[in-house]
């Protein structure tokens, strides 16, 4: 796999200004703001700075409560403001890996409610370490959820599809590109909100219908064209590659179990490769799953990129359109609300 390009830490703070104690409490334990308007898109070579966010961070200024999660690259905590007590997740990335650039980067050009939120990058003073400080989502990732609760119903399903797919939207009009959808990568709050995260492989597309030539990520979500690059010119529409990842991710929440492989099988390069690039999609029961969803899957999972849906089309799909919102929300807020109760 290709190896990320490392990348200058931005100079650039995309702090808040700290809310008095009073203001912190009524915004909740998320320590949450309004959402800045949408700028422009900006240009592959430049991160955004967000204007009138002077004040800065420290990390002295937090206090760790727990680990949330560990990786490859880092440690995820969750810490607690210790003058508004407002909560946060740090993210601690280990000295000269480039995702932290690169995911600093990514975050700077953002600001949707379906994209987690990044309010500081924060330098060790010794370690040479980097922290992104962002916004807690209090329900942990889909992954989570699905290893507690196991599999989604439709309604809930629906859901994740349908916010999920805007997160996707917006970066993609960005010229934005993930790169490493999975349920792990998708985090989910207890009011039901979802929202894209983990940047570190993601790209900036110089120019509109660019392809990409980057084969980092996780083998088991990768579409076809990635896994055989000399089939596809030795490049791939990172697009289209995205929608297959959630193709994949929805039809694991769905099933249970990570889809492409036989229950209880190894995931091993070899078996995924055969998997993805020579099997077929699993069908699902008619009586179990509705014609919607299974179009939906049908649309996302086409071996032939050039045949996948686009964001656009899924959003208008009638999986998505036309689901019952309230009952699809209420259903996933339910998932996640049983999930965290059995902590």
């Amino acid at each position: 796999m290709a190896l990320i390009r490392e990348k200058r830490l931005p100079q650039l703070h995309l702090s808040l200004p700290v809310p008095p104690r009073a203001a912190a409490q009524e915004l909740g334990v998320l320590g949450r703001r309004p959402n800045p308007a949408v700028a422009p898109a900006p240009t592959a070579t430049k991160a955004s700075t967000p204007s009138g966010l002077s004040s800065q961070f420290r990390l002295a200024d937090f206090e760790k409560l727990a680990v949330l999660g560990r990786g490859n690259g880092g440690t995820v905590y969750k810490v607690r403001h210790r003058e508004t007590c407002a909560l946060y997740a740090l993210k601690v990335q280990h000295y000269g890996d480039p995702a932290a650039a690169n995911e600093a980067d990514v975050l700077g050009r953002t600001g949707s409610p379906f994209v987690v939120r990044c309010h500081s990058v924060l330098p060790a003073a010794t370690s040479g370490d980097v922290a992104l400080l962002l916004e807690l989502v209090d329900g942990g990732s889909l992954d989570s959820v699905r290893s507690r609760r196991g599999a989604f119903t439709e309604a809930a399903l629906a859901e994740v599809a349908a916010q999920a797919l805007s997160g996707l939207a917006y970066l993609h009009a960005r010229r934005i590109v993930h790169l490493d959808v999975k349920p792990a990568n998708l985090l989910v709050s207890t009011a039901g909100e979802v929202k894209v995260a983990d940047f570190g492989i993601a790209k900036v597309v110089a120019r509109a219908g660019d392809h990409c030539t980057s084969y980092a990520g996780t083998s088991a979500y990768m579409s076809p064209e990635r896994f055989d690059p000399e089939a596809h010119g030795g490049h791939y529409d990172p697009y289209a590659a995205d929608v297959w990842s959630l193709g994949v991710t929805l039809l694991e929440l769905f099933m249970g179990r990570y889809p492409l492989l036989p229950a209880g099988q190894r995931p091993s390069w070899a078996a995924l490769m055969c998997a993805v690039c020579f099997g077929e999609p699993p069908v699902l029961p008619a009586g179990a799953s509705s014609p919607e969803l299974r179009g939906f899957v049908a649309s996302c999972l086409q071996k032939d990129y050039r045949n996948r849906a686009s964001v656009a089309e899924l959003l208008a799909h009638p999986f998505v359109a036309g689901r019952d919102m309230p009952v699809s929300k209420c259903a996933l807020r339910k998932l996640v609300a049983d999930a965290s109760s059995s902590l």
